[in-house]
């Protein structure tokens, strides 16, 4: 049997850039449009294109196709005489006319996106890279760039990851910034509500200090006629011990001694306001905001009106609770407080005459805890009432407000499942509406 004819070659492909699909591109030898069927099944066979799927034909420096190892299995090496049919024939008889062409300057994602285009199952084809001259450059595997994308898009998941954590924690920093910058509006106001009860318990103290020495006295003389009288003194001594007792006692009101129980009262009464004031601060201004429990709303809203009472005593605004029953939240407090008492400062802010009203109604309906606080401010203009919880939008002059509470409001509630709106009419009054889902019971209480 006579030796096979060598394999036709087609010209040197032309020089794999550095750029694009570069690293990717696979300088393969061309079949030439006079290479046999046979003599290109020999080809496949070689180790070096062992991982190849297809191999170019190309003819002076142009593709013109592509013969697939599947291709010739089927039709040729697998069919009854497929070889003495097939074998001397022009491998074009069996080539694909319209190959997959890719530019060198692509890069892999564009790659991808024209191999996804064309992609069949199965994958029986390799595609071909041409330079911007459309000259042929090389074989691009379709594997390779899948493998490439892949990695390129673990980074990316990688990055986006990072970036959603440096996010998170910025978003919190933002969260806990605004939060502040509220309470820094309320500082003054807030002094004054801590000062007040202080100062009487001051001057409860130094009141029950000055009486202090008078009830001593009347003890000590009280001592020494009792000791006279166990003791057998004489009745001088005895008599003198006495006058001191009756000097004392007429230096001391008997009356007194009940209004320093009075004043006792009244300083357990201001220690216990400023610790309830204190203990709002605290709960407003913590950092584990976080953290959810299943809390009573009227709690979380009484606590937003004491922080904020200044404020509304300052503009006399009267407050109206129209609580209705209500199931526990399950919810950040610390974060729940902070949306409340930014509606109620907001509310009080609005309202610019002498005759305010804020009113704060409470529903179960639907799942939902509501609350509701409206306000009979200025309300707001129609054109501007969409933006009010885009970030950074506000009406307020420069250096009074961030344009940020109410957004970070709304990113609260929505995260803790729930939604807010508001509804306005300018010269009459606004109205805030918030929903929040009911805690799911404990299965006991299901049973």
């Amino acid at each position: 049997m006579p030796a096979a004819a060598p394999t036709p070659h087609a010209d040197a492909p032309a020089a794999i850039p550095r750029g694009g699909l570069g690293a990717l591109i696979l300088p393969v030898e061309a079949l030439t449009p006079e290479c046999s069927v046979q003599q290109a099944g020999e080809r496949f066979l070689e180790a070096r294109h062992a991982e190849l799927l297809s191999l170019p034909v190309v003819d002076r420096g142009r593709p013109l196709g592509v013969v697939s190892r599947h291709e010739l299995m089927v039709k040729v090496y697998m069919q009854p005489y497929g070889r003495e049919l097939h074998g001397r024939r022009p491998v074009t008889t069996l080539m694909n006319a319209a190959p997959l062409l890719i530019g060198a300057d692509a890069d892999v994602k564009s790659a991808g996106a024209l191999i996804g285009a064309r992609l069949r199952r199965p994958i029986t084809e390799d595609f071909l890279v041409v330079d911007a001259q459309g000259r042929y450059v090389g074989v691009g595997i379709v594997l390779d760039v899948l493998r490439a994308l892949e990695d390129q898009l673990g980074q990316r998941s990688d990055e986006l990851e990072q970036a959603y954590r440096r996010l998170q924690a910025s978003q919190h920093q933002l969260v806990q910034s605004e939060k502040l910058a509220t309470l820094g509006q309320l500082v003054a106001g807030l002094a004054h509500e801590i000062n007040t009860p202080l100062g009487y318990v001051r001057n409860n103290v130094e009141m029950t200090r000055a009486s202090l020495p008078g009830v001593g006295t009347l003890l000590d003389a009280y001592a020494g006629v009792v000791d006279g009288l166990l003791g057998g003194v004489d009745e001088a001594e005895f008599a003198a011990r006495a006058a001191r007792l009756d000097s004392a006692r007429d230096a001391l009101d008997p009356a007194m001694l009940g209004e320093l129980e009075s004043l006792l009262d009244d300083t357990l009464h201001g220690v216990k306001q400023i610790g309830e004031l204190v203990g709002n601060l605290k709960d407003y201004s913590r950092l584990d905001t976080r953290r959810t429990e299943a809390v009573d709303l009227h709690g979380l809203i009484d606590s937003a009106l004491r922080i904020g009472a200044h404020l509304l005593k300052k503009k006399a605004i009267v407050v109206d609770r129209r609580y209705g029953a209500l199931q526990p939240v399950r919810c950040a407090p610390a974060q729940i407080n902070q949306v409340l008492l930014n509606l109620i400062a907001n509310a009080a802010q609005a309202i610019e005459h002498g005759a305010g009203r804020i009113t704060l109604r409470t529903q179960c309906l639907g799942g939902y805890a509501m609350v509701a606080v409206e306000d009979n401010g200025k309300g707001i203009p129609a054109d501007v009432l969409p933006r009010i919880f885009e970030p950074f939008f506000t009406t307020k002059p420069v250096g009074q407000g961030t344009g940020l509470g109410l957004s970070i409001c709304q990113q609260i509630v929505q995260a803790h499942g729930g939604r807010i709106g508001a509804s306005s009419t300018p010269g009459v009054g606004t109205r805030f509406v918030l929903a929040l889902p009911l805690a799911a019971a404990p299965p006991e209480a299901r049973a």
